[in-house]
């Protein structure tokens, strides 16, 4: 009996090795690790990856250098699935037509939560508004990444360039925060969900504060752009910061290409949604996620022809 048992359970883990073996790894393009991206790739992953599912992917978590990395990256097949903000994901679509180095036309999967364009300072400084950041020390970001670029059309708009400040540095997230507390830069902006580790890192270890990002080139910005939003990052989840603070945000995103076969988009939004009161656990920044919300437009780039099959499967479309 005993050798039988040994059998059987033998035979069962080679058939679970030779079922994992057999898989399509999907690589997930995510952010930083201090992020907001990275645990949403990782949570994602989880679901995805977790004992007993039956459908024939198995997702593999990659950090990498934030949104428009990752567009870059999926369109030139080096990732299959990322996170990125919907703004660049609809520039990218719009213009990849003529760019020799998108080799496979942007498809979204879900709108995930929003972003928010966040400005952080000591809580002495003098800066109040975005204006008085001009010859400044700020960092905005690594190259490549969504902040970056969202800082650069800003400034575009306003007339400004980054000749306009002391110092622009390119710090990664995981940075900005030990930065600004050290004296080493005046303003850090990134865009990000909240509640945020980084931001919650500058308010706790220095009582850093949150700047209102408003004004008339702000109202331009969005009237012309309608990926970008008025928000209001909420009172009180960080401290020292006990008012809500108006600024504007985008999507997060999470897309592919149509290099992705339509049986991974299917199978991988599949098991996200089916799971989804798990998934809003991982992180406050999903608790109000909702399946029809997720499927609600504008889009930064047509909907994957795998996502529209389960949406229209479950009666969603």
């Amino acid at each position: 009996m005993f050798k039988k048992t040994i059998f059987i359970a033998t035979l069962a883990l080679l058939f679970s090795c030779y079922s994992n073996a057999q898989k399509r790894v999907v690589s997930m393009g995510t952010g930083g690790i201090t992020g907001v991206y990275y645990p949403t790739g990782g949570s994602i992953c989880r679901i995805v990856n977790k004992p007993g599912a039956v459908h024939g992917i198995r997702c593999a978590l990659e950090a990498t250098n934030g949104s428009v990395s990752n567009i870059k990256r999926v369109q030139q097949g080096e990732l299959d699935v990322a996170i990125a903000q919907s703004n660049w994901i609809y520039h990218s679509y719009k213009s990849s037509p003529g760019n020799p180095a998108a080799d496979y036309p942007l498809r979204t999967l879900l709108v995930l939560y929003p972003e928010y364009f966040t400005l952080i300072v000591p809580k002495n400084s003098a800066i109040y508004n975005f204006d008085d950041i001009r010859g400044k020390r700020i960092s905005i970001g690594p190259q490549g990444s969504g902040s970056q670029a969202t800082m650069d059309e800003l400034l575009r708009k306003k007339g400004w360039s980054f000749a306009d400040f002391s110092q622009v540095l390119n710090l990664d997230t995981a940075e900005q925060a030990s930065a600004l507390c050290e004296g080493r830069i005046d303003v850090m902006i990134y865009i990000v969900a909240h509640p945020s580790a980084v931001a919650r890192e500058a308010t706790q270890d220095c009582e850093s504060r949150l700047v209102s990002v408003q004004g008339r080139d702000v109202e331009q910005l969005l009237a012309e752009n309608s990926y970008y939003r008025w928000a209001d990052i909420p009172g009180g989840i960080y401290r020292g910061n006990s008012t809500s603070v108006g600024t504007f945000g985008v999507n997060a995103t999470l897309f592919a290409s149509t290099a992705l076969s339509e049986e991974a988009a299917y199978s991988l939004v599949k098991s996200l949604l089916e799971n989804l009161p798990e998934f809003k656990g991982f992180h406050r920044a999903f608790s109000h996620l909702e399946a029809k919300t997720m499927l609600e437009g504008p889009f930064a780039a047509p909907l994957h022809k795998g996502v529209i099959r389960y949406y229209k499967e479950i009666g969603l479309m």
